[in-house]
C-alpha cells in the first residue's frame, strides 16, 4: 500500500501540532500523566494573576492556575486551582494571592489545622498578601516623622549658616578697609622714621664734635691719673720699706737679750714672781673674806691674837 506524500505531510503536521501542544503545556507545568484536583478561589482583584501561574506550599510547587473566570455581575473573579491530588486540602486552608517584587504573581497555599477535608470543586478561603505599596504605606509614617525632624534640623543649620555668612561678609568688609588703614599707618610711621633718623643724625654729628673737643682733655686726665698712681705707689712702697726696717731693728734688739723686752721673752723669773704675787693676793683675799674683823677692827689686832683665832676656828671645824 502506497501512501502519498500529501498524507505523510499531513500526518507529520498533525503530530507536530500535538507535540507542540503537549510540550507547551508541559513547559507551563501541566502534567498530563498526573491526577489533579480542582478547587476554586474567589477574589475581588487578582492583581494581574494569569493562567498557569504556580501554586506553592511551603515554597514547593504543588500546582497551577488552570482557569480564570470573571463574574462581572458579582464584581469578582473566580480562579480555578489545579492542585496535586497528593496534597490534602482542609476546610481551614487559605489560598493567599501573593506576588514578587518585579511583578510576578503566584498563589501560596496555607494549610490550616487538620480538620474536615475539602472536596474537589469546592471553594476554599482566600486572602491577599500585603504588597510593596502597603508595606511602604505602613512604614511611611515613621519615615515621614524622621524626615520632618531632619528637615527642621537642616533648616536650623541653614539659618545658622545664614548668620555665619552675614558675619563673614562683615568681616570681609572690615578686611577690605584694613589694608587702607595699614597703608596710612605705614606712611605716617615712615615720615616719623625719616624725621627721627634726621634728628639722630644731627645728634650723632654733635656727639662726634663734642668727643673731638674732649679728646685733649681726656688725654690730660689720663696723664694726671698715671702721675697720681705713680706718686701714691712710690709713697706706699717707701712707707712699707721703712716699716720693714723698723721691724727688723726691733727683732734684732729682741734677739740680743740685753733689754727688758728680750728678758721678758727669755727669762721665766718674772713669770714665777707674778705667779707668787697672784697666789699671795688670792690668799689675802680669802683671809679678808673669812675674817674681815682682822682688818676692820679699831687699830687692828696683833699677830698672836689672829693666830689664836685661826687655831680655834680650825678646832671648831674639826669638831
Amino acid at each position: 500500500m502506497n501512501v502519498s506524500k500529501e498524507v505523510k505531510v499531513g500526518l507529520f503536521m498533525i503530530l507536530s501540532l500535538v507535540l507542540l501542544y503537549f510540550g507547551f503545556n508541559f513547559l507551563k507545568g501541566i502534567d498530563f500523566f498526573s491526577s489533579d484536583n480542582k478547587y476554586y478561589a474567589i477574589y475581588r482583584n487578582i492583581d494581574k494573576l494569569t493562567e498557569s501561574n504556580q501554586i506553592f506550599l511551603n515554597g514547593a510547587p504543588i500546582g497551577r492556575v488552570s482557569e480564570i473566570i470573571i463574574q462581572q455581575d458579582k464584581n469578582r473573579v473566580v480562579v480555578e486551582l489545579s492542585i496535586d491530588s497528593d496534597i490534602i486540602v482542609t476546610r481551614s486552608s487559605v489560598a493567599v494571592l501573593n506576588g514578587e517584587l518585579l511583578g510576578g504573581r503566584f498563589i501560596t497555599l496555607v494549610v490550616g489545622k487538620p480538620d474536615a477535608e475539602l472536596n474537589p470543586k469546592d471553594t476554599m478561603q482566600t486572602d491577599v498578601a500585603k504588597g510593596l505599596a502597603e508595606l511602604i504605606a505602613e512604614n511611611a509614617e515613621p519615615v515621614a516623622a524622621n524626615l520632618q525632624s531632619t528637615l527642621k534640623k537642616i533648616n536650623g543649620i541653614l539659618d545658622t549658616l545664614g548668620t555665619s555668612t552675614r558675619l563673614l561678609n562683615n568681616m570681609l568688609t572690615d578686611f577690605q578697609s584694613t589694608p587702607k588703614n595699614i597703608n596710612s599707618t605705614i606712611r605716617s610711621v615712615r615720615g616719623n622714621l625719616d624725621e627721627l633718623s634726621g634728628k639722630y643724625g644731627a645728634v650723632g654729628d654733635n656727639l662726634n664734635k663734642t668727643l673731638t673737643e674732649l679728646q685733649p682733655t681726656l688725654n690730660n686726665f689720663r696723664t694726671l691719673s698715671d702721675s697720681l698712681k705713680s706718686i701714691q705707689l712710690n709713697g706706699t712702697i717707701n712707707k712699707a720699706q721703712q716699716a720693714i726696717t723698723n721691724l727688723n731693728q726691733t727683732l734684732a734688739k729682741l734677739n740680743k737679750g740685753d733689754n727688758t723686752a728680750s728678758k721678758l721673752l727669755t727669762d721665766d723669773s718674772l713669770y714665777v714672781n707674778l705667779n707668787n704675787l697672784l697666789y699671795n693676793l688670792d690668799s689675802l683675799a680669802n683671809h679678808f673674806n673669812e675674817n674681815p674683823r682682822h682688818f676692820m677692827a679699831p687699830l687692828g689686832k696683833s699677830r698672836k691674837k689672829i693666830q689664836r683665832e685661826l687655831e680655834e676656828q680650825r678646832k671648831n671645824g674639826k669638831n
